[in-house]
């Protein structure tokens, strides 16, 4: 019997892949290993807090026997987010992520900084995109529609809560990331950035369009 692969919601269960594939993903698209001394710092940023907060906006690509080989999760609204982060997320991991005293010197004192900083992520310019996301598949998973119907899932959950835009920042540097939100819809937002990354946002209407 073969197994199909199925867009589904997270379940607990789910936690510890989905910090592998953020691990396996989250630098520019490639294995994080090699550039951080802790990678476990990147899941503990972008991935583990948006399930442990809002685990009804986070949805898993299973290859048809149970194991999540993709993500997709965010929030509905990143002012009341980031809030929850700072007072229910960042007293379970500050301790194993101590913020750095000075200028961050490392790739893990760099993250451990926006970890500690989440406030980062309210800019009044993405008033009208008050939702956010970030999505990841493992390589063997990309390039098949996968990541389309992921995020076709979760616009469809923002439409259906009313949430009228979402934004992303993707990193420059990932070519084939920003190929695929251009055909997903979303456009440059007018946002202060470091040079390094881009803030890209698209209604929540027709989700499933293009």
């Amino acid at each position: 019997m073969i197994s199909t692969p199925t867009i589904r919601p997270y379940r607990p269960g789910d936690r510890d892949a989905l910090d592998d594939i953020c691990i396996r993903t989250a630098h520019n698209g490639l294995d994080i290993r090699p550039v951080y001394a802790d990678p476990s710092i990147l899941p503990a940023t972008f991935a583990a807090p948006y399930v442990h907060l809002e685990p009804d906006l986070a949805f898993v690509l299973d290859d048809g026997t149970g194991s999540a080989v993709g993500y997709i999760l965010g929030t509905a609204d990143t002012p009341r987010f980031a809030e929850e982060f700072r007072t229910t997320w960042l007293p379970l991991v500050a301790a194993r992520y101590p913020e750095p005293s000075g200028e961050p010197g490392t790739p893990d004192e760099v993250m451990a900084r926006l970890l500690h900083h989440p406030e980062r992520m309210v800019l009044p310019e993405l008033a009208g995109y008050p939702a956010h996301l970030h999505i990841d598949l493992l390589p063997e998973w990309q390039g098949r529609g996968f990541g389309r119907e992921l995020m076709r899932t979760f616009l469809r959950a923002l439409r259906d809560r009313g949430v009228p835009a979402v934004h992303l920042v993707m990193a420059n540097a990932n070519k084939p990331a920003r190929t695929f939100y251009d055909r997903m819809g979303f456009e440059v937002l007018d946002v202060p950035m470091d040079a390094s990354v881009t803030c890209l946002g698209r209604p929540t209407a027709d989700p499933d369009r293009p």
